[in-house]
């Protein structure tokens, strides 16, 4: 195999999944990021591994619920009133992708890569290079009310349907599991196949190895220009240099939109913010839940617990609206009546972008327009999840090795709402 020049632009968790996988292959590989590698959405997620999550964003309940919560700061999903051309075209795509047809279509290519990026992440685990936190626990679908009850039930029959592991649990069975943190909650769905981490571990474990194998760094440095010859990037220009390449890969999350119209190619993605709250003190929380009412990711962490959460479309900013963030601690003590946040906590919130597709899918391939450029952006809310699988997915398409899976279905250039 003939060993290529590869720039990566973007070094969150797929970037530098993605580096790993092509320099195991022996490329030789350059990671550009505008920032220090120590913030951002890859350092303040909820670490969950999410074969469960077989749903994408772009589901028909979204809409009905998204109009009522969409105006209210303090709601799981948030969209900051402006009138914005971007936004706009974005909406109207992703609406036309709440279909059940369109959910039904994604389901399987959603778990196929849940299922490849857990066994990857597993699999560095066990390379003695690695030295990071991960557990498979399962996750709790936990809810207070009949409606949300419901909901969940039809996922998890769908789950089961595709041979994932699923038990309903009464809240003394919830105790049971985890005795030091009891909940108020009506009940709860367990999904024995995911698994939970720490993604500042994680992140800065996997920065040592890449540099150890000669991953080359250019940090705090933003992408200026392109230079390109024909269907071909030839260079990538930053403010200090210019960098030659053989294959370009932008994996720049949020920032991925922008970048590409300098390339004259129109990706459609939205910046869709979430917010930390990390707990020191002990709270008893040994199994991550998803607190289906208000749309909060509760992670035990290695050293604390993680509380996360809500969706705001608001552009590229990170503005800490203090509306959501209280939303967050009182979900915290509604569903853990002995965990109570401080203020000194929430003051220390922070938060990330995430970047939305239209319909909830990764953008994973070549667009048409260049012949040596490939996308891994538009992950939505499984950025952390998919990270591995992305970066393996990547790097055997510019190996010109068989795809571990299908990727159709994460074509740049997909139609939505068919």
């Amino acid at each position: 195999m003939t060993q290529k020049k590869i720039v990566i632009i973007g070094g969150g968790i797929v970037g530098l999944c993605t580096a790993y996988y092509l320099n195991k292959e022996g490329h030789e590989v350059t990671v550009v990021d505008k920032g220090q590698l120590k913030s951002g959405a890859s350092f303040v997620n909820a670490g969950y591994l999410t074969p469960s999550h077989i749903i994408p964003l772009a589901a028909p309940g979204i809409i009905s619920k998204g109009f009522r919560w969409m105006f209210k700061a303090s709601s799981p999903f948030y969209i900051q009133p402006r009138l914005d051309k971007d936004l706009i075209q974005w909406g109207l795509k992703f609406m036309k992708s709440c279909t059940p047809t369109h959910v039904q279509q994604s389901i399987q290519a959603i778990l196929t890569i849940n299922l490849l990026s857990k066994q990857l992440f597993l699999e560095m685990q066990k390379q003695p290079e690695f030295d990071f936190h991960l557990e498979t626990k399962g996750l709790l679908m936990a809810y207070k009310t009949s409606q949300a009850e419901k909901e969940e039930a039809e996922v998890a029959v769908q789950a089961k349907e595709l041979g994932l592991k699923i038990d309903q649990l009464g809240p003394e069975e919830v105790l049971q599991k985890q005795p030091l943190a009891p909940m108020n909650i009506a009940g709860a769905y367990w999904y024995e196949s995911d698994a939970h981490s720490t993604p500042e571990v994680f992140m800065k474990n996997i920065i040592g190895v890449l540099k150890n194998a000669g991953v080359n760094f250019i940090l705090e440095n933003e992408v200026t220009h392109f230079t390109t010859q024909g269907g071909t990037v030839k260079s990538v220009g930053t403010a200090q240099e210019a960098l030659e390449l053989d294959e370009l890969v932008i994996a720049s999350g949020a920032w991925s939109e922008s970048l590409l119209k300098s390339l004259g190619i129109r990706l459609s993605i939205q910046a869709g913010k979430g917010y930390r709250i990390n707990v020191s003190q002990p709270t008893g929380i040994t199994i991550p839940s998803i607190l289906l009412e208000p749309k909060v990711a509760v992670t035990p962490m290695q050293g604390f617990t993680r509380f996360g959460g809500t969706m705001e479309l608001s552009g590229i900013n990170h503005h800490i609206n203090t509306k959501r963030v209280a939303a967050i601690a009182k979900a915290a003590s509604d569903y853990y009546p002995h965990t109570s946040i401080t203020s000194e906590e929430r003051i220390q919130a922070q938060c990330g972008l995430r970047p939305l597709s239209p319909d909830g899918l990764p953008f994973i391939g070549r667009p048409s327009a260049y012949n040596n450029l490939v996308l891994a952006t538009g992950h939505s809310m499984m950025g952390w999840s998919l990270g591995p699988a992305t970066g393996k997915l990547v790097s055997e398409l510019i190996s010109n090795q068989q795809t571990s899976m299908p990727i159709d279905s994460f074509s740049p250039e997909r139609n939505y709402g068919v």
